[in-house]
């Protein structure tokens, strides 16, 4: 047997047992969904202000988070305490990024971009499809009493979620992606107060961030309608949508970079095509895994990278890149 016909069934069978688990998982509960629903709605409704630790891989990451609704909207402030300086401030939809050392700022849509607490889109209607979702326990997370709510996947093609939701607000105060009974990444509040007055001025940059020596840049996007974009995907994972397509000019690019994004409702993956710049280094094909859930695989295809991203396992982010195709 050759090593394409071995690859081959290996696939078969991990997607048979895939439609077999699928089967067995039932619908998810009303109440199980409401939490998500609470969740999602919370960052609209109320203040917060926080520390909160990003764990994975034996790293741990500590950030401060100011978050304010008023009749304008979100506004956020947030600003990672440990290793390299950030600070990010948000504007309903509308971001912009200091980074101290090398004095830039910048700004652009969020887009896709998920911040903690804020993970989940306000339409979760997809979910119960893709993962089966279930309270469990209750239990105590920077000293508020939470709900344990367990997302498993129905199937291999995603990870596993697990999130500790305020019992009075909705709020997420702790989440754990999972694959099987590893635990790939944590975020967590370590403090929080929740539904207090925050004042504006403590959402606002710094004047040493103002200063004329800094470098602002603007990163612009640009919105294509359904099939604009030459490149598209053949075959999408089970439960994966197409959000939109964009060209966009990204942090170190000289040239507009065409994305597609995708999501399964919870999950988010992108793809980004740009062409191999004459005389610059070639490319290097294959899987790169960032820290934590994040995932990337570099395919070259002609005189084009395509570079796939996302919070799903290496085996869906290739099933993805593998799938892009240009259309003549």
């Amino acid at each position: 047997m050759t090593s394409r016909q071995v690859i081959t069934l290996f696939f078969l069978l991990i997607f048979g047992c895939n439609a077999a688990l699928a089967e067995v998982l039932p619908h998810s509960s009303e109440n199980a969904l409401n939490w998500l629903k609470k969740m999602a709605e919370a960052p609209t409704q109320y203040n917060y202000s926080g520390t909160f630790v990003y764990y994975a891989e034996g790293h741990i990451e500590a950030s401060r988070t100011i978050h304010k609704i008023d009749k304008t909207g979100q506004h956020e402030k947030i600003e990672v305490l440990d290793g390299t300086p950030r600070i990010v401030f948000r504007n309903n939809d509308e971001m912009r990024c200091y980074l101290p050392e090398s004095k830039k700022a910048y700004s652009e849509k969020r887009w896709f971009r998920k911040f903690f607490p804020d993970l989940l889109p306000q339409s979760s209607n997809e979910i119960d499809n893709n993962y089966h979702v279930k309270e469990t326990k209750r239990e105590r997370i920077a000293n508020h009493e939470s709900q344990v709510v367990l997302l498993t996947p129905r199937d291999s093609l995603r990870y596993g979620q697990q999130f500790w939701v305020d019992m009075q607000t909705g709020l997420l105060l702790k989440v754990a992606v999972v694959e099987g009974s590893e635990i790939i990444e944590q975020f967590a509040f370590v403090q929080i107060e929740i539904d207090k007055e925050i004042h504006s001025d403590m959402l606002q940059p710094d004047p040493s961030l103002l200063t004329p020596d800094w470098q602002a840049i603007e990163l612009v996007s640009s919105i294509l309608n359904e099939g604009e974009l030459k490149w598209q995907v053949k075959t999408l994972p089970r439960g994966f949508k197409k959000l939109v397509e964009m060209k966009r000019n990204l942090i170190d690019k000289s040239t507009l970079v065409d994305h597609i994004a995708l999501s399964d409702g919870l999950a988010t993956v992108s793809i980004f095509i740009e062409p191999i710049v004459k005389d610059a280094p070639t490319p290097v094909p294959g899987f790169f895994t960032s820290r934590g859930a994040i995932n990337i695989y570099v395919r070259i295809l002609g005189d084009n990278k395509i570079t796939t991203v996302g919070e799903v396992p290496l085996k869906t982010i290739k099933l993805i890149g593998d799938s892009v195709y240009k259309q003549e």
